[in-house]
């Protein structure tokens, strides 16, 4: 099995465990919990989550020296992928069921072949065409969705809802890419436990900040709250992030197939939407939202066997997995 193979299934792994977010965050929201406190605690719980792992992978090795050295890099991108990553998703968790979420966020599967000419300085500096292509089919798959949802039409909530969650599925692979791009230029030998330690660390900052002005705002937030964050901490915030970043470091350097890895995500969609209707009581998606499912499926194939497809380039140092 080629590492792109073994990357991709250990992304459809990861995107099992992301859906978590969705249904928990949609239970939190919809029982009345404040989405602010919910987004807050699943970062204050992933970290001692992360800390109880680290000793089974190597401790913090490189880590410590790395951030000391380059503090203003992990701040940066542990913030875009991080925390405009997470107030966005959870912010819109209110605007509709949880498979809808999943739905819209599976734009991020243009995020790598649009950013890539803005990121990247080698031969990943190209467009690649033929992804772009299927992500665009799959794109179509998620306004089917929003389409369908909305009965043909999407007030001026809705639509802000589908932006924050795009905005959101564009931060997340950026802030990921170029923490790896950073590593990858310096020569840092950082796992991808510690990474999801090291970002989730210089996130902190800002996740203080937001605690302060919700306690102000709000008030504290209630147990029911906080289970249900511990509960996205465990599954979303500590071993999706975990195989999808281990998944995305074993093709660093093979832009479709690394492309491909973040495309699997779409796979979200099909887990959030069973999950939803067995747990929460939502309706399955039916008439165009199916065929929208369906186009999102048909996506998710098509880029793992171009993936496949793809040629390894030879590059000096490529430490691989």
């Amino acid at each position: 099995m080629s590492r792109a193979a073994r990357a991709i299934i250990l992304a459809l792994v990861s995107a099992l465990f992301f859906t978590m977010t969705y249904v928990l965050n949609r239970a939190s929201v919809g029982g009345g919990g404040a989405w602010q406190w919910t987004v807050i605690l699943r970062y204050a719980f992933t970290l001692p989550f992360l800390g109880l792992a680290l000793p089974f992978a190597g401790g913090l090795g490189c880590l410590p020296a790395e951030l000391r050295r380059h503090p203003r890099a992990w701040l940066t991108w542990s913030t875009v992928g991080f925390v405009l990553f997470g107030i966005p998703l959870t912010w819109a968790a209110s605007s509709g069921p949880s498979w809808l979420i999943a739905g819209s966020f599976s734009a991020t599967v243009l995020a790598g072949p649009l950013l890539a000419p803005f990121i990247y300085r080698d031969e990943r500096r190209r467009v690649a065409w033929h992804a772009l292509a299927v992500g665009l089919v799959i794109i179509a798959g998620i306004l089917a969705l929003q389409w369908s949802h909305a009965s043909g039409h999407l007030d001026a909530s809705a639509w802000w809802a589908v932006a924050a969650v795009v905005f959101a599925a564009f931060a997340y692979p950026l802030g990921n890419r170029m923490v790896l791009l950073h590593l990858e230029r310096t020569g840092t030998p950082v796992g991808a436990l510690q990474r999801v330690f090291g970002m989730t660390l210089c996130s902190w900052p800002a996740w203080l900040l937001l605690a302060v002005v919700t306690w102000w705002t709000i008030g504290p937030p209630t147990l029911r709250v906080a289970m249900l964050a511990a509960g996205v901490a465990l599954s979303s915030g500590v071993i999706a992030t975990v195989l999808f970043f281990k998944a995305t470091h074993m093709v660093g350097r093979q832009p479709v197939a690394l492309a491909a890895v973040e495309a699997m995500q779409a796979a979200e969609l099909l887990f959030a939407t069973v999950l939803g209707v067995s747990f929460l009581g939502e309706a399955w998606p039916r008439g165009i939202a199916a065929w929208g499912a369906v186009a999102i499926v048909l996506g998710i194939a098509a880029f793992s066997w171009i993936s496949a497809r793809e040629k390894v380039p030879v590059v000096e140092g490529d430490r691989g997995a």
